[in-house]
């Protein structure tokens, strides 16, 4: 099939992007990866697409006051190989996992964010990292948290005059770690299940928070920091990420079960989903904390 006709206009500003996106039945396009194939198979059609990706400012890449702004033409491969990307790790690690190189090349982060299809993995890097959502539209801009901005499988609080011009990331510090895996049946395939975990860690303190998507509609951030210190109870003062994936294997299939709401597809069942999620848990909440903790002892060491 092809797309049904539209209208197309490249604006140079972004007042001018917002003034388009007034007219009804405006789409934004900027990689296309995820709306091309819904154009082409009919799945949408929009009576103008609206390409941004002349506007200057939205192509911004920055460190700013502790944070990482992302604008909204960014291509995720730019992401994985510009510098400035390694303060925020748990970008980096969860970037080779989505789709394969081409399609990084030319899909964007914010897009990807903006979308917000159940089992990509963006969408759960911003939530586990309780990013903020910067949406512009001609009355002016807003700022939304991750916690507030998924509202279903494909469904944000993005109103259709708004465009989500940036994404702000806040950068690592000292005594944070982060981990990322995901199972699919073939690299690039939708995510069966996957998470994203921070861990902090300040001297006897722990605090760590688990992102797992492919399981719910919207990704689902919950607090394992009372399942990390029973775990550390478990095992020896530093212990290696072998014996506390060993200790947290334990106390992840519960969390597994309270996270994982699906009703399962022709791919995977509810029970394999939350077979898959506390392996992935345990596997990844161990590799933050051990990375958490040396980071906290390189910082006491400068």
């Amino acid at each position: 099939m092809k797309a049904a006709p539209f209208a197309y206009v490249r604006p140079g500003t972004v007042a001018d992007v917002v003034a388009e996106l007034s007219r009804e039945g405006s789409k934004v396009i900027a990689g296309g990866q995820s709306l091309v194939p819904v154009l082409a198979m009919r799945l949408g059609r929009p009576a103008q697409l609206i390409d941004i990706n002349a506007v200057p400012e939205l192509s911004a890449l920055s460190r700013d006051n502790g944070s990482l702004r992302v604008g909204a033409t960014v291509r995720q491969r730019q992401l994985q190989r510009e510098q400035v990307a390694a303060t925020v790790p748990l970008i980096r690690l969860a970037l080779p996992w989505v789709g394969h190189r081409e399609v990084r090349s030319r899909g964007t982060v914010c897009g990807s964010i903006a979308h917000a299809d159940p089992s990509a993995e963006l969408p759960a890097v911003a939530a586990c990292l309780e990013a903020t959502m910067v949406l512009t539209s001609a009355r002016g801009t807003r700022q939304v948290p991750a916690v507030d901005f998924f509202t279903g499988a494909l469904s944000t609080v993005i109103e259709p005059e708004e465009l989500l011009s940036e994404v702000v990331f806040p950068v690592a510090k000292p005594g944070e770690g982060f981990g990322f895996g995901e199972f699919a049946r073939r690299h690039g395939d939708f995510a069966l299940a996957g998470v994203a975990v921070r861990v902090r860690t300040t001297g006897e303190s722990v605090d760590a928070r688990l992102t797992c998507f492919g399981v719910s509609d919207v990704p689902v951030s919950v607090d394992v920091s009372s399942q990390l210190h029973a775990a550390l109870e478990t095992t020896r003062p530093d212990p290696s990420r072998a014996d506390l994936l060993s200790a947290l294997a334990e106390h992840t299939p519960d969390v597994a079960d309270d996270v994982v709401d699906t009703t399962g597809d022709s791919h995977a069942s509810p029970a394999y989903r939350r077979q898959l999620i506390s392996a992935l848990a345990a596997r990844e909440v161990s590799r933050a904390y051990v990375s958490a903790r040396d980071s906290e002892s390189e910082g006491r060491s400068r």
